[in-house]
């Protein structure tokens, strides 16, 4: 099931896409699902077709907790070894953002980059001090993510919350995929300035990863209590590079999606 979250005529719902992918957006509808999309799913029996709404980012995290150098060959583009255990990090809530809407460029930074990344959604209960099968069952579901970077700012600074904590610095989206294998799947990042010409920047598959998507949740939450709806970011392949003003970055992950964000400055 893919499950979104998106502006309506009458205000915000999360819903079920239904149609296949291939067909394009013309070709998928979305069924309103009554309430959230946490435990028993209800539909109201209200459906708009897709490109009638406005997709917003799939959830609203209490957090985003990201993983470093997850990926052997983005470690050694920047000249580090892989960290014998996970490297985490935290995004601020307030820089997610969802489909199309604008990343925007902050004035302290002249080198900010694209990282696309598979995501985790944790589903109820939650995840607390779990083992790799509790934290399997944590999984709600998958979607795409960019972890923006300012990667001046992550050299100068002693640790990054600045270089990745600013406005618009998560885009995720498009939706929420459930029940979705993702032990190798296709992590792949375009980005260009006319949609019949963009340049693949990063292209990796998730087998690759240094730690796996279960070892990742059992882990953080040996640390912090992971809540329905916070999202996990499993690190980037290798490829990462910087985004200018009127870009257009998609990060497209095999099964989910594409999530595509126009590149502006701040005003």
């Amino acid at each position: 099931m893919r499950i979104a979250r998106f502006a309506h005529a009458k205000g915000m719902s999360f819903g079920a896409v239904e149609g296949e992918s291939e067909a394009g957006p013309q070709g998928l509808t979305i069924a309103e699902i009554d309430g959230h999309p946490f435990g028993q799913i209800q539909f109201s029996g209200a459906r708009w077709a897709l490109s009638d709404v406005r997709l917003l980012s799939p959830i609203l995290p209490s957090k985003v907790v990201c993983v470093g150098r997850n990926y052997a060959e983005h470690a050694a583009e920047h000249g580090n070894e892989v960290p014998k255990e996970p490297l985490l990090f935290l995004k601020p809530s307030t820089s997610v953002i969802g489909p199309r809407d604008a990343i925007r460029l902050p004035i302290f930074s002249k080198q900010v980059e694209h990282e696309a990344e598979l995501a985790v959604v944790i589903g109820a209960p939650g995840a607390r001090r779990a083992d790799r099968a509790a934290a399997a069952r944590a999984i709600f579901g998958y979607t795409c993510a960019n972890d923006v970077t300012a990667r001046d700012l992550q050299r100068s600074d002693s640790q990054w919350t600045r270089a990745k904590g600013f406005d618009s610095f998560c885009p995720i989206g498009p939706w929420i995929t459930t029940g979705l294998d993702v032990s190798d799947l296709e992590v792949r990042c375009e980005v260009g300035r006319n949609p019949d010409e963009m340049e693949v920047r990063q292209l990796g598959r998730t087998k690759d990863m240094v730690f796996d998507v279960p070892a990742l949740v059992s882990y953080i939450s040996h640390v912090m209590t992971l809540l329905p709806g916070d999202v996990v970011l499993t690190g980037t392949p290798a490829g990462v590079s910087p985004l200018t003003d009127g870009d257009t970055v998609t990060v497209r992950i095999e099964g989910i999606g594409d999530l595509t964000n126009s590149v502006v400055p701040v005003v």
